[in-house]
């Protein structure tokens, strides 16, 4: 009887991005016969599951990779996530298999890196992965097709080791050991990765939560006009959470300081009937400041001209959090609504939130 060889495929990219493209690789390779590998889930930033990790692109017979527009996590040397992974399957001689996004194809805003490092270490990156022989696709099904191809012209001029039944190899007891040795190792990584991914989200909103409590236990009354030449009011208190409020949603993309500052005096100015300047911008810088060592906002760094002097700002991950988490609710508030409901008392997104954190609330 013919021994059939199976091959183990480790397949590598970015996650949030590309699910449904690594989905269709998975599928190729099962439908082949073979065995598909993706650590992806494990954290860069963990030595011992690195060296799992590094573990199975040895074992592995192909390493595929997939890049798109998202550089992906960082590790402690600087490098991507899916870079470490591609340089060390290089390193050990593993086939490689690239697959590069094509310039021209269609995707999502939202899958694509904006920073200018991001964007410069991407570039860099996939010019590295051409060092090799690459494939170029433009939608998930155009990459299966691809990947199929690839993967059977590999196998067929480079074949590798693979793996074989234990009866067919004549491995006797020691493979049938080595196989229930490494099924309990599965079982507790993946014990270990639930037990992780339970402990992380925990942390982010115990993080959040503690955030938002200092937001609105904290009050500025800034300075604001109603004209260029007209006189500095102090009548609007504000909490910090209500001026992150009125202002956090220009940052999405960035925001000049004195774009907040006119922002802000528009919401918080007393007598809605008349127009109004800005707000007294040192009172402003000392209220971003109070947003940065939140680690809510951030100095954008989207290139500008050189003449440009202006002072831009963005949002952080944790400050769309929370402007996410805030709209969501004035959102459902606004939804709940109705001319039936007028009289019942809803709940603003500031007491959304403030129900949410009752009895966990940390002091500022």
């Amino acid at each position: 009887m013919a021994i059939s060889a199976k091959y183990q495929v480790f397949i590598s990219s970015t996650y949030e991005d590309l699910k449904d493209e690594r989905d269709q690789m998975i599928r190729a390779v099962l439908e082949m016969g073979h065995i598909p590998v993706g650590m992806e889930m494990f954290s860069a930033a963990d030595d011992e599951q690195w060296k799992i990790i590094a573990r199975h692109i040895d074992e592995s017979d192909y390493y595929a990779v997939v890049v798109a527009h998202r550089l992906g996590s960082l590790v402690s040397e600087g490098l991507s996530y899916t870079r470490k992974e591609y340089e060390y399957a290089v390193k050990q001689g593993v086939p490689i298999l690239g697959f590069i996004i094509d310039d021209n194809a269609a995707w999502p805003a939202t899958k694509i890196d904006n920073e200018s490092s991001a964007l410069a270490d991407l570039a860099n990156f996939k010019t590295r992965v051409r060092e090799k022989p690459v494939s170029f696709w433009s939608t998930a099904e155009d990459l299966y097709g691809r990947f199929s191809v690839a993967l059977m012209k590999a196998i067929t001029a480079n074949p590798r080791e693979g793996w074989v039944r234990a009866s067919e190899s004549g491995g006797g007891p020691q493979v049938t050991a080595e196989i229930i040795r490494l099924s309990s190792e599965n079982a507790s990584l993946r014990r270990r990765l639930e037990e992780a991914q339970e402990e992380s989200t925990k942390q982010e909103a115990d993080r959040l939560r503690e955030t938002v409590g200092f937001l609105l236990n904290t009050k500025r009354t800034p300075s604001y006009r109603y004209s260029p030449q007209g006189e500095w009011q102090t009548d609007a208190e504000e909490t910090l959470f209500s001026i992150f409020f009125h202002i956090s949603q220009e940052m999405l993309i960035e925001a000049t300081t004195k774009e907040l500052a006119q922002i802000l005096a528009m919401n918080i100015r007393v007598d809605t009937n008349k127009s109004w300047d800005l707000v007294a911008l040192n009172q402003l810088r000392g209220i971003i400041a109070d947003l940065v060592t939140l680690d809510l906002v951030q100095p954008s760094a989207r290139k500008h001209a050189v003449s440009d002097k202006d002072e831009y700002w963005t949002l952080t991950a944790l400050g769309k959090q929370v402007l996410k988490r805030t709209r969501q609710a004035n959102l459902s508030k606004k939804k709940s609504e109705s001319p039936e409901a007028e009289e019942a008392a809803q709940p603003s997104a500031r007491e959304d939130v403030q129900e949410e954190q009752q009895g966990e609330t940390a002091s500022p």
